[in-house]
Order: C-alpha cells, then structure tokens, then sequence
C-alpha cells in the first residue's frame, strides 16, 4: 500500500466530501438495520399469539402494520441514502483523476528531451489512462464499499453481540479463515495485475505505432507480418489475464461457502437453543440468519475490492515511477531574463547522455541579431544538435555556449524558449484546424495575422484553394498535406510568433526552388533585427547568410561568406558545382 499514499494529498483535498460520505455511510447502515429488527419482532409476535402468550388479535395486527410501514420507510430512507453516498464517493474519484491526470500531464511536459528517447509513447499513454482509470476504481467504488463494509460490520455485529452473544460468535467464526484467504489471494493478485498492466502497456504502444506507420506498413506490404506481431502480444495479454482471473474467480465461491457455513451455525445453534429452552426468541433466529446474509455482499465484496486496491497499487506504483523522474534540465533562473539574441559557441564538445554519441567537437561560431547564419553539412555532421542546444533540449558544461554574453544555463529557461522560433525539418502539425496551427506559435493571433504568416510562408494561396480555407481541419500529424506545405505552415507558426531567434532546421526541402527563393525573400525583411540560423543541404538557402559554416562529423571544416566559400577548394565549392549542375540538368 506504500505506493497509494501518494494519493493521500488527494484525500485531504476533499476531506469535507469524504467525511460527508462516511456520514451518510452510517445513516444508510443505521436504516438498513431496521429491516431485520422489525422482521424479527413481527415473527416473534405471530409465534407468541399462536403459542397463547398474546391473546390480542388486534394488538398482533396493529404491531405487525406499525413493522410493516417502520419497514417501508427504512428501505425508502436507506435507499435514499444510499444513493447519496454514491454521488459523494464517486464524485470524488473523478475529481481525483481529473487532478491526477492534470498532474501527469503538466509533469510530462516538464520532463526532459531525453526522456521520450528513452520511453515509448504508448506506455506514456497507458499511464495516464488506463493506470489513473484503475486508481480511481480505488479512490471510488473502492474506498467507498471498504467503508461501507467496515460500517456494516461494526454495527451489525455489535447489535448481534447486543441480542445474543454466543450466537454471535458462531455466526462470524468463519470470519477469520475468510481474511487469511483474501490476504493471501491479494498477494498474488498483486504481482498478477502488475504483469498485466505491462502487456496492456506493450499492447497501447504497438497499436499506436502501427497507426502513426499505416502509411510505411501498406507501402511495404508488411500487413500480415504486423499482424502476427499483434497476435503474439494479444496471446501473451490475453494468457496473462486468464491467470489473474482465475485468482480473482477464486473469491466469490470462497465467499459463498463461508457465508453459507455461517448460516447453518445459525440455524442449528440457534435452532437447538431454542428447542432446549433456552432464552432466545424465534424470531431473533430469523433475524440473525438475515443479518449474515446481510453481510454476504460487504463480505463478498472484499475480493473484488481488494482486487481493485491491488490493481491501483500496481498502477499507482508506474505512476510514481514516471512523476518521481526529474527533468535534467532545470530552469535554475527565477527572475526574467530578456534574450536579444546574441549566440556564442565557445569550443563546445557535446555527446548525447543517451546513446554515447559525442554530435559536436570543438565547435566555435557566433551570431548577433540581425545576422543570418548558415549551416551546411551531411546527414549526421551535428546541424540539429546546435539547436538542441540553443534551445536547451540538452545542458552543454558551463561557459560552452552563451547567449547575450550569460552563459545559457544562467537564463530563464521560459524567457529563453519564448525567444525562440523553432521550424524542424520533420514539422509536425496538429489534428487541428490550419488557422489553429498557425496561432499555435501565437495564442491571440488575429486572423489578419495569421493570413500575414501564412503569405511570409507563401503558404496563404493553397490554404484559400481548400474548400473550408483555414477552417480546413488537418488529418494526424498533417497527413492532410504535402510535405511542401506542412513544411511551409510550419514556418508560418514560427513567423506569427515574432520571436528574437528564428531556427529553420532544413525547413524548406520539400519546396521548390522558386517558393524557396519567396520564403528567403520574405525571411530577409521578417528577420532584420533577429538572430537567424538556417540549417539546409541546398547551397541556394545558404548564399544570402550572412555568415556560413561547414560541419562534418561534429566539426567546422569550414566558414565565411558564400563568395568566399565558392572560390576556396573543399566541401562547399563541391556541392555548390554538383546543384549548379543538377539545375541546369
């Protein structure tokens, strides 16, 4: 139960409702207390009028009629009751998880770059689905029917001591033998609920890839070999869950059989004592076996409870696995601090913490606003690493890379992300509408905005040749569109943004070179006072920089102007020659 405590800053939250619900609990239980009461009573006055101890007629009759309307009015106000204790304890559960999914959420958004490398988006998914679902089964049904039973059993039972004593004591004997059971049941059931959780786990992940990759999956004809590998989890979940079922298929029988055992310890101790003469009224027979039965569902109801209490622990424990992961990157800076934009990379040697690989190698360069620098280089040379870093993705040691002279780590981590404007080469677009992906980068943006962005982008003439314009409601990661044009939206968010940095990470290779040349054209104007960099492969991206380096394999092997670059031997010259060539081809 260790790992449920998390949970308890919740239960203080909304004490007042909890305490309200333990309340009306106890009413219900009060009222359903009647029931048996008044029905033990009336048979007793029945057997007393048939043996002569009542001569009355009329006094039986009124006596059974007072029962009779006691009893209508206790299932009435029980029912009642009842009904409210639900609405208190189920309205709970879902504050806490609308409360607990907020919470790993917002902490999901905090944890690092790295993070997500090293963990898998279904199992992200899972956690804050099906595993919040399962602790809310906890906090609601499942506190709510452990307090009822708890209730139930110390009213109940103390009436029954109350009435008769020894009765009492044969009527739960199998009580005990009952809580072994469960205890050792819940323990297996513990260990079984983790493993299937894990597999609904490995389940959401494959699922989720195989939708984001339909596409790669028909183009490859790979739908059958997909779906073996789906069948092979789907066996292993399936088997996984036979055996916690069967566990837990153990319960209500076990139940059963105790409860029944319970009532035959009433019926022949209670039948032999009243035989021999003893002092105990027929009727308090009667009441007694309703009273175990009473307890049948509180007593069944443990297993599933505890079920549910060990499928929340297994959940609430990868849970706080998740929230007890601290971002590596910390914003250690409280006060703000304006960014103008000025970048210096000082001998910076990186190597990512995840996979070993060292991406830069005594990397030196700067760019002040109202520059443009360029990046050229292969697939791998390190260009996206540099705006990892700019943005901070991932912490450099100190003095490495600074910005307005402040090493970057001595920043505000939001004043700095805010002055960013970052376009990747893979741009990722929401399920959303245009209009909404564009004023992603601007919350408030005006529509006479967001149309300026779009035309900078030169995106503005297709988004006004769809049927619904900017209202057009784009498919998963904007499969709605060509590449060109998610490319190009992309940069229209970036641009609304009207941030001090503008990062474009090889942005512009899935257009052609003449809406390349608008972009630029458009880029130039937007970009006078602001720090550009522009990562490409395309010589016709990089001339106009004002500055351009050359990265292979983590180092510069190269820097200066387009005109300087083009006369001296090496790398640029080269892939200059080679595009010149294919476009005149």
């Amino acid at each position: 139960m260790k790992d449920l405590k998390y949970l308890n800053k919740y239960f203080l939250k909304y004490k007042g409702r909890l305490l309200l619900g333990v309340f009306i609990t106890i009413i219900a239980t009060v009222f359903k207390l009647v029931v048996p009461m008044k029905v033990g009573d009336s048979i007793t006055a029945v057997k007393q009028y048939l043996n002569g101890e009542i001569t009355d007629l009329a006094f039986v009759k009124h006596e059974l009629l007072i029962n009779i309307l006691l009893l209508l009015g206790a299932a009435v106000l029980s029912g009642l009751f009842t009904f409210m204790m639900r609405q208190t304890f189920i309205v709970v559960s879902r504050y806490v998880e609308y409360d607990l999914k907020n919470e790993i959420f917002q902490h999901y958004e905090k944890l690092s770059l790295g993070f997500y490398k090293q963990n898998r988006t279904g199992d992200l998914m899972n956690r804050i689905s099906e595993d919040v679902s399962k602790v809310r089964m906890y906090v609601g049904p499942a506190l709510m029917y452990s307090i009822t039973t708890v209730t139930l059993f110390i009213v109940v039972v103390s009436y029954m001591f109350y009435k008769a004593p020894t009765l009492t004591l044969y009527a739960i004997a199998p009580l005990p033998i009952l809580s072994i059971a469960i205890y050792k049941l819940s323990v297996i059931i513990n260990h079984r609920s983790t493993i299937v959780q894990q597999y609904l786990s490995k389940l959401t992940t494959f699922t989720q890839e195989s939708f984001s990759g339909i596409a790669v999956i028909k183009a490859y004809g790979i739908e059958p070999r997909t779906n073996t590998s789906f069948e092979e989890l789907a066996e292993g979940s399936k088997i996984k869950n036979i055996d916690l079922a069967k566990v837990q298929a153990l319960f209500f029988p076990l139940m059963m059989l105790l409860i029944g055992v319970s009532n035959i310890l009433v019926i022949y101790i209670g039948g032999t004592r009243y035989i021999n003469g003893q002092i105990i009224e027929f009727g308090t027979i009667v009441e007694f076996l309703i009273y175990v039965n009473m307890l049948t569902w509180p007593v069944a109801v443990v297993g599933w409870v505890t079920s549910m209490v060990q499928q929340a622990e297994a959940s609430q424990k990868r849970i706080n696995e998740f929230l007890e992961t601290e971002p590596t990157i910390q914003n250690l800076v409280e006060e703000n601090t304006p960014v103008s934009g000025n970048i210096e990379f000082n001998n910076l040697t990186f190597t990512y913490p995840d996979t070993g690989i060292t991406a830069l190698k005594n990397v030196s360069f700067s760019v002040k606003p109202g520059e443009t620098l360029a990046i050229i280089g292969n697939t791998g040379s390190g260009k996206s690493t540099i705006f990892e870093l700019i943005g901070r993705l991932y912490d450099v040691e100190e003095g490495m890379l600074k910005m307005d002279g402040t090493p970057i780590r001595n920043l505000n981590l939001n004043d700095l992300r805010d002055s960013v404007g970052y376009v990747p080469q893979d741009a990722f677009l929401f399920s959303d509408t245009l209009r909404n992906n564009i004023r992603f980068g601007k919350e408030n943006a005006s529509d006479e905005e967001v149309i300026e962005a779009a035309k900078n982008a030169a995106v503005h003439d297709n988004i006004i040749g769809f049927s619904k314009g900017y209202d057009t409601i784009l498919g998963e990661r904007g499969i709605t569109l060509s590449g060109g044009q998610k490319q190009r939206v992309s940069i229209a968010r970036a641009i609304i943004k009207d941030p001090q940095i503008l990062l474009f990470d090889d942005c512009l290779s899935a257009v052609d070179t003449e809406t390349e040349e608008e972009i630029l054209q458009n880029l130039q104007k937007i970009s006078k006072a602001k720090t550009t960099i522009i990562v490409s492969h395309r010589i016709s991206s990089a001339k106009n920089a004002s500055k351009i380096i050359v990265l292979e394999e983590g180092e510069i092997i190269q820097h200066g102007t387009h005109n300087q670059l083009v006369n001296t031997e090496g790398y640029y010259k080269e892939l200059y020659a080679k595009q010149l060539l294919e476009k005149e081809m």
